[in-house]
């Protein structure tokens, strides 16, 4: 009778595992629920810019009926997202949305789980070789990030006089592109007068932010200009020069709610951004339609992202999320994000 029992109890547990179950973190599988699982996995914990692009996930996952979760490291380290890429691929995810700490460090990993059937997007930043990712959102196009950056801080600063650069990691793709487009148009001749003095890196952490812009106020005496593109690093600078009082002229990027006190406070007098809750919502659905074989990118071809109309591939399979936008006393109460 024994025998017989626990026979019987194999093959209950057998068929009950035949019938899909949940995974092995105790997540019921795509099999189990009818729904696509989407992780987006940021460049790392505590940064508020990572917030609103996670928000954007979460509406397009109740919009369109998604299982979604969300995933970061502690630090923005070049390889930090590795072993969290490893974790998705076990958990058997359908979607990784990815804002990658390194352009080359993922590369294997996400090759990995591409060769499991999983969608790759990368949203914010991007990859060198996009042959490892299925489709890029970006914020906005990235040639005209690091000119339209330097033309606002030439505009605060009189187009002359040091200015410094404070920015992520030295390994940020994003940031770094960026900065290569500042540093080019500085070559124009309208820009003769301003030297760039420096280029430093908080890490996107607001304590080694912080400690960068102190540093560069006493290595720099004479500096007239700080630029930072990245929200931590603008924060953090602004927060330094309220406390410090000097009429250093700060931009750069961040949200609106991170800077909105030192706009009226006369710290900050402009910076830019774009929506980040909007690349969000348009990686998760550009996710969700290439798994489910309703999207194919290719060069040129054009998407219809509801609610945000039409948005067209470029040749590198990347996606525009929204255009540039510039905050000031005019307009920065206009915003929540």
């Amino acid at each position: 009778m024994k025998r017989t029992a626990a026979l019987l109890l194999v093959a209950l547990l057998a068929f009950g595992c035949g019938k899909g179950g949940s995974s092995a973190s105790g997540t019921p599988t795509a099999g189990q629920t009818g729904r696509l699982k989407v992780v987006y996995i940021p460049k790392n914990t505590g940064n508020p810019y990572f917030d609103e692009v996670d928000r954007g996930f979460k509406e397009a996952a109740t919009k369109f009926t998604i299982d979604y979760t969300t995933v970061a490291p502690a630090t923005a380290e070049a390889t930090s997202q590795i072993s969290i890429v490893k974790d998705q691929i076990q958990r058997g995810v359908d979607v990784i949305a990815i804002s990658p700490n390194s352009p080359d460090a993922l590369n294997l990993v996400l090759d990995q789980a591409r060769s499991r059937g999983i969608v790759v997007v990368t949203v914010d930043a991007d990859v060198d070789d996009p042959s490892h990712r299925d489709a890029a959102v970006l914020p906005a196009d990235f040639t005209k990030i690091g000119p339209s950056q330097l033309e606002l801080l030439a505009k605060l600063m009189g187009n002359e006089g040091d200015f410094a650069i404070l920015s992520a990691t030295p390994d940020a793709p994003n940031q770094n592109a960026w900065i290569k487009g500042m540093q080019a148009t500085l070559a124009d001749s309208k820009y003769s007068k301003m030297k760039l003095v420096a280029t430093v890196y908080g890490d996107d952490e607001p304590q080694k932010s912080t400690a960068e812009c102190e540093g560069l106020l006493a290595k720099y005496p004479n500096l007239k200009g700080i630029v930072s593109p990245t929200s931590v690093g603008l924060a953090s600078s602004a927060q330094v020069l309220d406390r410090a009082k000097k009429p250093i002229q700060l931009t750069g990027l961040s949200t609106p709610s991170q800077l909105k006190k030192y706009v009226e406070s006369g710290t900050v007098t402009s910076f830019q951004l774009w929506s980040p809750k909007d690349e969000g919502f348009i990686a998760a659905y550009l996710g969700m339609t290439i798994k489910k074989g309703e999207t194919k990118p290719a060069a040129g071809k054009e998407i219809d992202v509801p609610p945000y109309g039409k948005r067209k591939f470029s040749d590198k399979m990347e996606i525009i999320g929204g255009p540039i936008l510039t905050f000031d006393k005019s307009n920065i109460a206009k915003y929540d994000f």
